[in-house]
This record gives structure tokens, C-alpha cells and sequence, in this order.
């Protein structure tokens, strides 16, 4: 099977591409720019490593004629946070989580859909609970899980005909350096145990991509179980 995913270089994604590696799938690997190349390059032996920064879509123009025949599985993971009341957050810190969480994952779908419809492959959005419900502070990061929804709603109903499925997956906290920096910009301690594992979130990507042709799953949440104090 042939996978191309975004976010390989950490987290969910790190441990996505790892799985797939070990199981002698082919990748193709996103990464924003040649060091993480390079990186990525040593790290998974045989993988096609494409340069594109997330954050400049423009850049992904014309990628798909990097990538050769069938495509089983496009998989979006790479994302940002950066958090914010509305009145003080930066213009370009809502232009860059646009970017990064939105625009790039609809124009990377555009470019590589033609070797999806060929391979009747899923494209998977890993998406955030705060693509269901929007808290105080985290107003540009929901606005860009909120449209990638629409995108993966969109595409589900577009691609049909072709024998595309298009699955979101909701992940709540997970014990990844992102949610580190969240807790950071919360002002709250990290502990990696109270969130889910990456493996786990993976555990469900896999059974998504894998899930047999006779079925998909559009949506699917994953949230952690919390300890209550003193447990």
C-alpha cells in the first residue's frame, strides 16, 4: 500500500509513519523544507520525501506530478495552535492556522486526488475536538478544525461516484509536543500520562485506512479518560 502523509516529523504523525513503515508499507512524506527532508530521509529508509511548506499553499502547486500511480491513503495531520482571545490575536497568527490546518489540506487533496481516485483510496483528515465545539481562546485553531470539517464533508459527497472515502478523525488531547506547547500557553503543568497516547490515535487511523471496501467511517471521535483528582 502507498500512503502520503503530512506531520510524519512528530507525534501522531511520527508514529503513524513508523507503523506503516514497519508493516512494509511505501510512504511519501510531506515535509516543510530540506533539513526536514533530510531528517525524514534518514528516518524512513526508501520513503519519498517532497519538500512543501504547509504554511505557504502556494508551494504545494503541481506535487501531485511528484507522486507515481495508485494512492491507498492521503492522510492530513499536520497542524499548529497558536491561542488567543479574539481581541489580541495577531493577524498573521489566524493566517498562518488557516494556512497550516485548512488551506494546505485542501489544496495537497486537490493535487493529489487524481492517484487517490486511482488507488479508491481514503483521504483521512485528523482533525481536533475543537473542530466540534469552540472554548475561549482557541477561536482561530476551531475556525480552521470547523472548515476542514466542511472540506472533508464537502469531498465525502464529491468523491463518492469515484470510490473515494473521506474519514475525519476528532482526537481530543494527546500526549504530543503540541499539546505540550498548549499547556504552555495555558499556564498549566503537562502531564503526558492524563492524554491519549499517539498510539492510540494511530491504532484508530490504521483501522480507518485498512477498513475493509465494502464500508467507511465518515466521522469518528477519540477522547482520553481523564483520572478524577485524587485517583
Amino acid at each position: 500500500m502507498k500512503h502520503v502523509l503530512t506531520g510524519a516529523g512528530s507525534g501522531i504523525g511520527l508514529a503513524l509513519a513508523h507503523r506503516l513503515a514497519g508493516r512494509g508499507d511505501e510512504l511519501v512524506l510531506v515535509a516543510r523544507s530540506e533539513a526536514r527532508a533530510t531528517e525524514l530521509t534518514l528516518t524512513f529508509a526508501g520513503a519519498q520525501v517532497l519538500v512543501a511548506d504547509l504554511a505557504d499553499p502556494g508551494t504545494l502547486n503541481g506535487i501531485g506530478r511528484q507522486v507515481d500511480g495508485p494512492v491507498d491513503s492521503l492522510v492530513h495531520v499536520a497542524g499548529i495552535v497558536e491561542l488567543g482571545r479574539v481581541d489580541r490575536l495577531r493577524l498573521a497568527d489566524w493566517e498562518e492556522q488557516i494556512a497550516v490546518n485548512l488551506t494546505a489540506p485542501a489544496v495537497l487533496t486537490r493535487e493529489l486526488l487524481p492517484h487517490v481516485r486511482e488507488g479508491r483510496g481514503t483521504v483521512v483528515f485528523v482533525n481536533s475536538s475543537a473542530g466540534l465545539a469552540a472554548s475561549a481562546e482557541w477561536s482561530a485553531y476551531a475556525a480552521s478544525k470547523f472548515g476542514l470539517r466542511a472540506l472533508a464533508d464537502s469531498l465525502r459527497a464529491e468523491e463518492v461516484d469515484h470510490g473515494v472515502r473521506v474519514s475525519t478523525v476528532y482526537p481530543s488531547r494527546t500526549a504530543t509536543p503540541m499539546q505540550e506547547k498548549v499547556h504552555e500557553q495555558e499556564g498549566r503543568t503537562y502531564d503526558s500520562s492524563r492524554w491519549i497516547s499517539p498510539e492510540t490515535v494511530v491504532d484508530t487511523l490504521l483501522h480507518v485506512i485498512d477498513l475493509p471496501a465494502d464500508a467507511t467511517i465518515p466521522d469518528v471521535t477519540v477522547r482520553p479518560v481523564v483520572p478524577r483528582p485524587g485517583t
